[in-house]
């Protein structure tokens, strides 16, 4: 989720904007956030990623 889809619930503006004390603890927040291994993922691709590891864990199994 980015700050430009969020409304601030303090002062109704964008997050993005950073009007309010809020708004700002919420967009630094969202931005660390942003920075960890899994960011740039999509649930697609986490869960492709899972049935791969299964399969090949049923594979070893075998």
């Amino acid at each position: 989720m980015t700050c430009d889809q969020l409304v601030c619930a303090n002062c109704n503006g964008r997050v993005i904007d950073g009007r309010c004390p809020v708004c700002r603890a919420n967009r630094a927040r969202l931005q660390q956030e942003q920075h960890g291994p899994f960011a740039t993922l999509n649930p697609t691709v986490l869960l492709a990623v899972l049935c791969a590891a299964v399969l090949a864990l049923a594979l070893l199994m075998r």
